[in-house]
């Protein structure tokens, strides 16, 4: 147990032993009775269980003193219950955990025994995983969208942090732009088709060049917030949520001339509970540590590493004596070191580990199950990537280096397969690819796949997220230079409301019949979306279905193959129907334009040459994929939920106008 008993305090009278309550001696955690264990794999429904060695003052157990944060669904909150005499302490979460997820609990030195002992001053912490389930590996393309407001100004995606920003259970994506110096946020459409709407506006400014970020709920009021690094203003920047996909409250705080920052850990140093925040700068070879005080941090004290050219930063436990440590890597001296924490906002470092390369980036994860957190590293220019093993004294093995080819520059660890072990996903800047690597189980790792980027675009990071709540991990991948983020679903997914490809579905009977219109504004506000479909192949009104009642229908556009964007026909109409029965047909109109952006439809049934089917969309929440990166052919295809039946036109490139986020097209 961390921290011993001692009760007898022995006094300096003749043959009289005092027993003294309220000794200085701390309450201390049971390391061996921790539910969910640590490391452990839990279920997504998982209670939160410590036991003590002596029993608590319940007053002592706040939603303050007792925090359990999951780096994805947030911090949990819920009530505690109290079993074994007072000695074990139960937070019973009111909503899941997120597939997959890493979920840290933090206790703080403010938690008191009954005899008013208190926690050791450096509290406690330690980490479990949210198991996923079993999948094939197999990944499929759902959804392409742009970074961009302004189709001709690169944002320089460059990376997001995955996390559910308005509480509904689903994880959102929040994209960190090193040129266009903001964050930006797509909320997932929560109908678990595992794709996202627009981005909100306005977007939440923050320093030059941003990249490396982390999540945490640094003031404790159970909504997301991020830590970002800004390198061209030498800084990091704190964002605070509202709980709704939108942001509150910065604060920059500046760490000198010219540091050249990167790596960013949040993590608690002092033993209060709290989220402070740790950054690594590469050309003042250092680390800027910043306490948090109620949600605030304070001005940076400087330490070193150990290491040069501090470039890459994360932190755990990795001596599992309950303190969170940082893990450190130095792209000038290509060394990884360990500086374990001490508990009082100090740190003790470590014998330094070849690094294997020049080391950009790493994360932690227990990669062969003895219970030791471990790190996959990648090595930039050095077109390599590592794994090296944890000792559990804070001390790392030789590492296994992994030639890839390119220059990688994103690393992130996770059970794509539900098989129980974490596997490992490389993001090649100048490979042009998404590397995924698979887990034996024992840290031994094989290539498995290579996700290619687009012809024009460099990845910058790919992030693990369960994005349509059905267990298992799919990808959110980002690049730097095209500006797109492509959703890709694992393989157990439901059948989604388009098809991967496209399908055989019924054309116009004549060349050209079919028109298409696609317009990306300055203003999302002013998005377009016009499909007409005419003189159609013969079409029942009976074949429509019954949308006034169960059928519902979606609008599917491919692009070279691939599907790039989808439109539910669904809508908020106020006191009036969407849906209206015509004589051959039915209308849809939804002034609102909530929550897809879909304005009409209208469907005509007739013979050969006189069927109809036109669909108007408008707006920032209008699923709009971006003109100036479609290729072609195109295909357009509506589906109904009625039956297999669909109708589509296909369209050829070159497109009658394709110019300024404007594509006009006629069906082949």
């Amino acid at each position: 147990m961390y921290g011993l008993r001692a009760r007898l305090v022995f006094m300096m009278v003749p043959a009289v032993v005092v027993l003294t309550a309220g000794s200085a001696w701390p309450i201390a955690v049971d390391p061996s009775s921790l539910s969910p264990a640590r490391l452990a794999i839990a279920s997504g429904t998982a209670a939160v269980t410590i036991t003590f060695d002596v029993p608590v003052d319940r007053t002592s157990i706040t939603a303050s003193s007792f925090r359990v944060f999951g780096k994805q669904s947030g911090t949990a909150t819920g009530p505690f219950t109290f079993s074994n005499l007072d000695k074990s302490v139960t937070l019973t979460p009111s909503g899941p955990f997120l597939a997959g997820e890493v979920v840290h609990v933090n206790l703080s030195h403010a938690i008191k025994g009954a005899d008013m002992s208190s926690l050791r001053n450096a509290g406690f912490t330690y980490q479990f995983r949210i198991a996923t389930v079993p999948s094939s590996r197999s990944f499929t393309q759902i959804q392409n969208f742009s970074n961009r407001d302004n189709p001709s100004v690169n944002t320089h995606l460059y990376g997001a942090m995955a996390g559910d920003l308005n509480r509904d259970g689903f994880v959102d994506l929040t994209t960190v732009d090193e040129d266009a110096a903001d964050l930006r946020v797509t909320l997932n459409l929560a109908d678990g088709s595992g794709t996202f709407g627009p981005f909100l506006t306005p977007f939440q400014p923050i320093g030059v060049e941003s990249s490396p970020n982390e999540s945490c709920d640094l003031d404790n009021d159970g909504k997301l917030d991020i830590a970002v690094s800004s390198t061209d203003n030498g800084s990091v920047f704190v964002v605070r949520g509202n709980g709704d996909g939108t942001w509150f409250s910065a604060q920059e705080v500046p760490l000198g001339t010219t540091p050249e920052t990167h790596g960013v850990a949040v993590l608690d140093i002092d033993g209060d509970g709290d989220w402070d925040v740790v950054n690594a700068n590469h050309a003042t070879s250092n680390l800027a540590v910043m306490i948090n005080t109620n949600g605030v941090l304070g001005a940076p004290a400087f330490i070193e590493s150990g290491v040069d050219g501090e470039y890459a930063l994360n932190s755990g436990d990795m001596n599992n004596d309950g303190i969170s440590d940082l893990v450190i890597g130095g792209q000038d001296s290509q060394q990884i070191i360990v500086l374990l924490g001490n508990g009082d906002g100090t740190f003790t470092a470590q014998t330094p580990q070849d690094a294997g390369g020049l080391v950009w980036k790493l994360v932690l994860g227990d990669v062969n199950g003895d219970g030791k957190l471990d790190v996959a590293a990648v090595n930039g220019d050095s077109d390599s990537a590592s794994i090296l093993l944890g000792n559990g004294d804070g001390t790392l093995q030789m590492p296994t280096v992994f030639g890839t080819g390119g220059t990688e520059v994103g690393t992130v660890l996770g059970d794509l397969d539900g098989d129980g072990d974490l596997d490992w996903v490389i993001s090649s800047f100048s490979g042009q690819q998404w590397h995924v690597y698979v887990n034996d189980g024992a840290g031994n790792f094989t290539h498995d796949i290579d996700i290619d980027a687009e012809s024009d675009a460099n990845p910058s990071c790919a992030i693990m997220l369960d994005v349509d709540n059905d267990g298992d991990l799919d990808l959110a991948l980002t690049d730097e230079t095209s500006d797109h983020t492509r959703i890709y679903r694992n393989g157990t997914a439901p059948t989604p409301d388009c098809p991967a490809a496209a399908d055989v579905c019924r054309p116009p009977t004549v060349s050209g019949a079919s028109s298409l219109l696609l317009h990306q504004q300055s203003s999302p506000d002013k998005n377009q979306m016009l499909w007409k479909w005419k003189k159609g192949t013969a079409t029942s009104k009976g074949e429509f279905g019954d949308p006034l009642g169960t059928d519902s229908f979606t609008l599917c556009i491919y692009d070279a193959g691939a599907l790039v964007s989808t439109s539910r026909v669904t809508g908020s109409c106020g006191t009036k129907p969407c849906w209206v029965d015509k004589p051959n047909g039915f209308l849809f109109k939804n002034k609102s334009l909530q929550p897809s952006g879909v304005k009409t439809l209208k469907l005509v049934a007739g013979v050969d040459g006189k069927a109809t089917e036109i669909f108007k969309g408008k707006g920032a929440s209008l699923a709009l994929p971006d003109p100036g990166s479609l290729v072609g052919p195109i295909d357009v295809q509506l589906r109904t939920t009625a039956g297999p039946l669909c109708w589509g036109a296909h369209f050829s490139a070159p497109f009658d106008k394709d110019a300024d986020g404007l594509l006009k097209s006629k069906s082949d």
